[in-house]
């Protein structure tokens, strides 16, 4: 069963919120991302290894933001083009369970494989 017009702005409309999250988490976090200063007079070891430990995951959980972000743009050009729910792998259509787990999906299962 296709999406509605109707459904795709309501899910378009909860893409682009989650997008502005992203956007705005990663705004919000970017402190954590800078370089550790190596400063040995004012840190002491534990804490510089602490810092770079702290600086290593942010950066890591940037990363993840970063490629959710532009899974989701993509999902917003597909529904913009009206090619959302297809595979863009094999053009067949995507189970609606697969694209309620994950409205930003781009593959059916067998293409995911």
């Amino acid at each position: 069963m296709r999406a509605t017009e109707a459904d795709l702005r309501a899910l378009r409309a909860q893409l682009a919120e989650r997008l502005r999250d992203l956007r705005d988490t990663s705004e919000t976090t970017a402190d954590n991302r800078r370089p550790v200063e190596l400063d040995q007079t004012s840190v002491g070891r534990v804490s510089r290894m602490d810092a770079m430990q702290v600086q290593a995951m942010a950066v890591a959980t940037e990363q993840r933001r970063h490629d959710e972000a532009r899974r989701i743009e993509a999902a917003i050009q597909r529904i913009d083009e009206g090619e959302y729910g297809y595979c863009t792998a094999c053009g067949e259509e995507i189970a609606e369970k697969r694209l309620a787990a994950d409205p930003a999906v781009a593959t059916c299962i067998k293409c995911a494989a």
